[in-house]
């Protein structure tokens, strides 16, 4: 599975590498944005997982910052932790007002900062129920990530599990490429509609071995079915 995308928004190099540093020490991707512009760019090109935003930021502070990512349709969602040296009430209360999902003063301990990001991003990870899923001979089980057809074991990517899973528990529905970047990949991703068809492709060539390639349809002009009629 692939880790987390953690975007630093922090405009002291010093401190900003040490983040970055503890952040890949932990297993998470790290991005980094001296400043608002820069960050934007960053979030164009990659929507991270989680965002731990400055309080004072050049030409815009972290607290506007965060007003407009919640504004954004695309970051409305993306949690955000906001890294300030105020420690007042006041301030604390106004930065969570602002949109951010947690709070933590400096200094910090790296501990204390990952135990952070990891509650957060708990708190927000899309939940897949845990029940196997069958259709016929195919069966997929989300707590084990396994995928198994006439007792052969699948081997499949984490985006084509969720989008197997999805079309199986969506039995004969049809959905539009836009449908299924919402449903499977989220609504926080830049990804191009197309995107769906390669995955599509590699979903149909994993299944092909045990001729159940057929099980996904193309409707064309409208999208995707799963049907095993």
């Amino acid at each position: 599975m692939m880790s987390a995308k953690i975007l630093i928004v922090e405009d002291e190099p010093a401190i900003q590498e040490l983040l970055a540093f503890n952040v890949r020490q932990a297993g998470f991707q790290a991005l980094c944005a001296a400043d608002a512009d820069g960050a934007w760019q960053q979030i164009r090109n990659n929507v991270p997982d989680l965002i731990l935003l400055d309080w004072m930021l050049p030409n815009t502070s972290g607290v506007i910052f965060a007003k407009q990512l919640r504004i954004d349709a695309h970051t409305k969602d993306v949690p955000i932790i906001m890294l300030t040296a105020r420690g007042e009430e006041s301030d604390k209360v106004l930065g969570l007002e602002s949109g951010a999902d947690d709070y933590i003063t400096k200094p910090f301990s790296p501990r204390e900062l990952m135990a952070r990001i990891r509650a957060v991003l708990r708190r927000n990870a899309p939940q897949m129920p845990n029940e196997t899923v069958a259709s016929g001979a195919l069966e997929l089980s989300p707590s084990t990530h396994r995928v198994t057809a006439k007792g052969t074991a699948i081997e499949l990517g984490p985006t084509e599990f969720r989008l197997l899973h999805f079309f199986m528990t969506h039995v004969e529905r049809v959905y539009s490429r836009r449908q299924l970047l919402d449903q499977v990949w989220g609504t926080q991703v830049f990804v191009e509609e197309r995107t769906v068809d390669v995955h599509i492709r590699r979903l149909r060539a994993a299944l092909e071995p045990v001729e159940m390639d057929n099980l996904i349809q193309t409707v064309r002009g409208s999208g995707y079915r799963f049907s095993t009629s």
